[in-house]
């Protein structure tokens, strides 16, 4: 898929591919990854496409064709769910940069949850930013409930997460490359914890170890860390609760950055 996500790639050819069937190859896939072939292969060609539009000047229209879409609208609509503005908006972002990352906003009146705990990085040689927030779909896109950036191994701390069904994912990214090209950043560790069922009022304790990025890791389709110029210089946390997250949700945090 990394290699040919390009192509129409079909579920018999991939499952061919690894000399198994269709039933068996999909099954093995998901206990692997998380989640289905076809939607890893559509998170790796929307992940290209981010790429090509920091790394290129190509037309919106020719990126959409290079990583296997035959649809613009199709493109344009999947592009904006996953990373959270268009891929026109995603490209003058990146050349102008996010002025500042919004503090908490004032909770909620519902009673929503907590989740708390002790992040452990892999050994790494350089100074890193993570990442750590709470997803409704195994693959990182569209906006966290919850989010917390750290910038070394320690406590995380995800307020106001709404009730029901989680992903937790975290991902550490090299803190020199916060200033360089915007796709140059790369995680150098990510880390997982799902299913998580939140009730309201609830306290939850989960410890992540982080692990070095592999190709059976899912691709993070959120605009950040490529939209984030800013070297941390004390602890961040976003919070957006679900009901915010529909529609044109992630557009309208980022539509700020213009003014």
């Amino acid at each position: 898929m990394w290699d040919r996500y390009h192509e129409p790639l079909s579920l018999d050819t991939m499952a061919d591919s690894a000399f198994l069937s269709r039933f068996y190859f999909s099954r093995l896939f998901r206990s692997k990854t998380g989640t289905s072939p076809g939607r890893f292969l559509t998170a790796i060609r929307l992940y290209k496409a981010k790429n090509l539009l920091l790394e290129t000047d190509m037309s919106v229209t020719d990126v959409a064709y290079a990583v296997g879409y035959n649809s613009l609208g199709t493109f344009i609509s999947r592009f904006t769910r996953s990373v959270g503005v268009s891929p026109a908006r995603y490209r003058w972002l990146a050349e102008h940069g996010i002025p500042q990352l919004p503090r908490n906003p004032a909770a909620g009146p519902r009673r929503r949850a907590t989740i708390s705990g002790r992040l452990v990085l892999p050994p790494v040689d350089v100074p890193v930013k993570v990442y750590v927030g709470v997803f409704d779909s195994p693959i990182v896109q569209g906006l966290p409930a919850s989010c917390d950036i750290l910038e070394a191994s320690g406590e995380y701390q995800l307020r106001d997460v709404p009730e029901g069904e989680w992903y937790l994912r975290a991902a550490a990214i090299a803190l020199d490359n916060i200033t360089a090209r915007p796709s140059s950043r790369r995680p150098l560790a990510v880390g997982s914890y799902d299913p998580l069922t939140v009730t309201a009022g609830a306290d939850l304790t989960i410890d992540l170890d982080l692990h070095p990025t592999g190709v059976f890791d899912l691709p993070i389709l959120v605009a950040l860390p490529e939209l984030d110029n800013h070297v941390p210089n004390s602890r961040t946390r976003l919070n957006f609760g679900r009901h915010e997250r529909r529609g044109s949700r992630s557009s309208r945090m980022l539509n700020g950055a213009k003014s």
